[in-house]
């Protein structure tokens, strides 16, 4: 069978990397094209864009991009037609996948989407696209299936790829510090974002703490595909290291994160570290999305619980002032500590069990076997 897979993001490309190995256990002369990264790439799919030449980010970056936007789009379809799959499985990423699924669709391709765009959160209406061109809809979060339900798409849930990935990750070991030129301060783990223009507002104030917090040292897991002269130039004069490709060993050592938005606050969640979940974007951006975005909280954490379990600091409230005290108490408030971990444990209940990525393959084959 051939599979045409599209990811558009970093954690697009580890979650689509972990459903391809699950494909090859169930279909071994499957034949793969993508798009995607590295980790896609050695679970052997032929990578025709990688994800760094496709994600913009907030409405004046897509804005900017737009004619590369444009050209993109005419050569996936034209790839897409000329590779012929059995199936076409697309991976978040909506602004794009949106448009190549009602393309696929009208090829008479058979689409299955795999992470559901948040359409519960902004531009609701995509789910009527979502019911008209997409096959098959595999959710990872538990309150989708019911979101779906309303616009009469019947979605799967899969439970978290997340479970899997954390399932078999290591432990670092005991002289990770030690190797990393790290001391033996307690850590506080930084997570600022994959984008460029994320990690920079970020930073900015992120890096505060460590002239605030002398006692800890402070650790920036450095997202692979950003230069690492990014982070040099945002904590040139400042008491921070940084890791590649060690975020969750950073994680399992950390006191605590401060997270920027996205899927890193529900991985810090899982891992059981107490965070701060912050954001801040291009002004204008952040205006359009307040009027467009219909959920009550911005993380994952939060939004899964249906309740503020963990912090929330967006655009003005993401001060120094505010941080250090979110921080703080983080850190010395043992009763916090106790009731956060305490709701972690509830969190992992909701997502259900390991296995997210097989029982998503299994449906994948499934419906490239349909004739």
């Amino acid at each position: 069978m051939k599979y045409y897979i599209i990811a558009g993001e970093a954690s697009g490309d580890l979650h689509a990397s972990h459903l391809i190995r699950e494909i090859r256990q169930l279909d071994p002369s499957v034949v793969i094209r993508a798009w995607g990264g590295d980790r896609m790439a050695a679970q052997g799919a032929d990578i025709v864009k990688h994800y760094k030449e496709l994600d913009f980010m907030g409405f004046l970056e897509v804005v900017a991009h737009l004619p590369a936007i444009i050209r993109n789009l005419k050569l996936c379809k034209k790839d897409i037609l000329a590779f012929k799959p059995d199936v076409l499985v697309l991976v978040d990423y909506p602004g794009f996948n949106l448009r190549i699924a009602q393309f696929a669709h009208k090829k008479g391709i058979k689409v299955v989407y795999y992470i559901s765009p948040q359409v519960w959160a902004w531009k609701r209406k995509r789910a009527f696209i979502i019911r008209r061109a997409v096959d098959r809809m595999l959710v990872v979060l538990p309150f989708e299936q019911d979101f779906y339900k309303q616009f009469g798409v019947k979605a799967d849930f899969v439970g978290h790829p997340l479970l899997d990935e954390l399932a078999v990750a290591q432990a670092p070991s005991p002289d990770w510090k030690k190797q990393h030129g790290l001391d033996e301060r307690p850590l506080i783990a930084l997570l600022p974002g994959s984008r460029k223009q994320e990690i920079k507002r970020m930073l900015v104030t992120m890096r505060e703490m460590s002239r605030l917090f002398t006692d800890y040292q402070f650790v920036i897991a450095a997202a692979p595909s950003v230069e690492q002269d990014i982070y040099a130039k945002y904590i040139q004069g400042y008491d921070l290291k940084w890791v590649v490709n060690h975020t969750y060993n950073l994680l399992k050592l950390a006191q605590a994160a401060l997270v920027t938005s996205g899927t890193a606050t529900l991985e810090t969640a899982l891992l059981g570290v107490p965070e701060v979940v912050c954001y801040k974007g291009n002004l204008f951006s952040y205006y359009i999305a307040r009027q467009l975005v219909k959920v009550k909280y911005i993380s994952l954490t939060n939004l899964i619980m249906d309740k503020p379990i963990v912090a929330e600091l967006i655009q003005g409230a993401f001060t120094v002032a505010n941080l250090k005290t979110e921080l703080d108490q983080l850190l010395n408030d043992e009763q916090l500590r106790k009731d956060l971990l305490e709701e972690y444990a509830l969190l992992r209940e909701k997502l259900g069990k390991q296995g997210a990525s097989k029982r998503a393959a299994a449906i994948v084959v499934q419906t490239a076997e349909i004739k």
